[in-house]
């Protein structure tokens, strides 16, 4: 269900960049500018720290962010997901780049600029809430509305949408301290939508929440997306929560991207051994779609939508008399066929026993 959020269009990526970042490095310390060049020679993160008292955060990040799509940002802890977020925004200043949001570069704002692109163009849902506890919800909500100077009249309206959008009906006067984890967590979704920013930056949002919240609140923001069709960039250490949510993935390792792309062409062809060892125990039967296996070509068989999982597929595959379906894309056209045979060998797993301990 979940993936006919997602698939307004079976053509991804092809949307107009909402955001692009170009050639970003981030090295903390006094003269992280000075090792720049080092770093771009092959210096590693490790040696850069060990040798010279410098952390690389994010080392020559080139990413393109299409408008009215969730792209994820993934990786293990210490890879760089948070402080590139934090970028786009500039609650972090870069050592190096340029950061472009809707072809204007947001690095070259003024303060007075930077402010107004904070409270009009982005909002941000952070992992542990910031809700303001001696606020009621409906105020919480209300908050961002109230900075840009809404009447509080129409905040107070405007919030109680938002609030009954995100499920919490009814709560609008209880304080953050009377609601649970998950509750705490839809209340900042609703402020972070209330404010109607086009970009929304959504940090290990729900990483902190019970696998079943966990799922309910991707459902909710998945539901949401298919209205607003908001640009969502989205950190997460979660491999099943990239590939349920997002239109694309970048896949990061010591604040540099390893891959990047449709999550189907990531699973189905990763980069290299470091990509093979975090997809490998992802459920491929649910994952694979069926337009990641496709032949050119039609058959006289069933048909199936591009959409559909192998595991789906595979009952109907094995049922016909070929052991091959017809492809049809959202709008029931015959794009490909698929057989049982290439269904099977997409279920093979990477024989790979490497740990991605290794690499933190």
């Amino acid at each position: 269900m979940d993936r006919d959020f997602k698939l307004i269009g079976l053509v991804r990526n092809m949307s107009e960049a909402k955001l692009k970042i170009k050639n970003l490095f981030k090295i903390f310390g006094n003269k992280g500018r000075s090792f720049i060049s080092s770093v771009e020679k092959g210096m590693s993160k490790q040696e850069l720290l060990d040798k010279h008292g410098h952390v690389l955060g994010l080392n020559n990040i080139n990413l393109d962010i299409s408008e009215q799509r969730i792209q994820v940002i993934m990786g293990l802890s210490g890879s760089g997901k948070s402080t590139l977020i934090r970028h786009i925004n500039r609650l972090i200043e870069p050592t190096s780049g340029e950061i472009y949001v809707d072809n204007e570069n947001v690095l070259k704002m003024s303060q007075s600029e930077l402010r107004e692109f904070r409270r009009k163009k982005t909002s941000m849902v952070f992992q542990k809430f910031a809700l303001l506890p001696h606020k009621t919800v409906a105020q919480n909500v209300a908050y961002g509305l109230t900075i840009q100077g809404v009447s509080e009249g129409e905040a107070k309206e405007r919030s109680h949408k938002w609030i009954d959008s995100v499920g919490l009906a009814g709560f609008e006067e209880r304080f953050p301290a009377q609601l649970s984890g998950g509750m705490q967590q839809r209340v900042g979704l609703a402020r972070a939508l209330a404010t109607d920013a086009p970009i929304l930056l959504m940090d290990e949002a729900f990483s902190a929440l019970d696998p079943l919240i966990r799922t309910d609140m991707q459902n909710i923001l998945l539901e949401l997306q298919k209205e607003l069709h908001k640009t969502i960039v989205f950190i997460t250490h979660d491999l099943d929560e990239a590939l349920r949510i997002g239109d694309n993935i970048a896949i990061l390792r010591d604040g540099k991207v390893i891959q990047k792309g449709d999550p189907q062409n990531i699973i189905m062809n990763p980069a290299d051994d470091y990509i093979s060892d975090f997809i490998k125990d992802i459920n491929r039967s649910k994952v694979i779609e069926i337009r990641s296996i496709m032949q050119k070509g039609t058959t006289k068989g069933s048909s199936l939508k591009s959409s559909c999982s192998l595991e789906d597929a595979l009952k109907t595959l094995n049922s016909e008399k070929d052991k091959q379906c017809n492809v049809v894309n959202e709008e029931g056209k015959k794009i490909g066929k698929v057989t049982l045979d290439a269904a099977i060998n997409a279920l093979l797993r990477d024989k790979s026993t490497k740990s991605l301990e290794k690499y933190k």
